[in-house]
């Protein structure tokens, strides 16, 4: 396993080897190197110049790779708050704690969300325009990790980012049919858009021209809900 190096580390080799090389005492060198008289008394005692390497941060004793790849995948597409991804993510990963999902996102990079203000430019989502509650985003997501491959199913709403989430080793049509189906009685409000994407499992293609109605848009119109799509080639 590979080290990484000090990342608070003020000194170089060649500046440690002056010091462990020296006769001047210990104030003066560290007011002419810069250097507090700790740093000079530390490096003066040993006998290298390789500066402290760190391990890298351990992987979870709790969470397999493949639930960190989904945890990780959900938080950068939907950017909930920490309780609200924890809520979202409790019933796909019944063993999640908060402290083991905030563990993970920090391994990641991710424990903390843009700010509200950044700028379009600093990797900021662009704002959707404002919505009622009930405008449903529904997608599909690909992950492959060591256990192999697997399919995030999410649905957020635009508005609330009320959201849920499922992990399943395949992504068919009955599958995204059933995971909305446990989705829609689960939210305290009236549904009244769905927008997926343009897969298979949310709607017939162009040249299915002898199927009949996709079963996914069949659950949409019984739940009287406007079925929407994404552009082609758009997430």
């Amino acid at each position: 396993m590979g080290k990484i190096p000090h990342g608070c580390a003020t000194t170089t080799p060649a500046t440690r080897r002056l010091i462990q090389q020296s006769t001047e005492g210990i104030q003066t060198l560290a007011k002419r190197l810069g250097l507090t008289p700790g740093t000079v008394r530390k490096w003066r005692r040993r006998t290298t110049t390789e500066e402290a390497v760190r391990d890298p941060k351990p992987a979870s004793s709790v969470l397999t790779p493949l639930e960190e790849a989904a945890i990780v995948l959900f938080r950068k597409e939907t950017l909930p708050p920490l309780d609200d991804c924890l809520y979202a993510l409790q019933e796909t990963i019944p063993h999640l704690s908060r402290s083991a999902l905030h563990r993970c996102l920090q391994r990641h990079g991710i424990s903390c969300l843009p700010p509200a203000d950044a700028p379009a430019d600093a990797g900021k989502k662009t704002a959707f325009k404002l919505y009622p509650l009930g405008y449903l985003h529904v997608d599909v997501a690909e992950l492959q990790t060591e256990e192999g491959k697997q399919y995030l199913f999410v649905a957020i709403d635009r508005t609330s980012k009320f959201a849920f989430a499922e992990l399943h080793p395949h992504a068919t049509q009955a599958i995204a049919v059933e995971f909305l189906r446990r989705v829609l009685p689960q939210i305290p409000y009236k549904v009244h858009k769905v927008l997926p994407d343009n897969g298979i499992q949310f709607r017939n293609l162009p040249h299915h021209t002898q199927v009949g109605p996709h079963p996914f848009g069949q659950l949409c119109a019984g739940w009287a809900i406007e079925q929407r799509f994404t552009k082609p080639a758009h997430p």
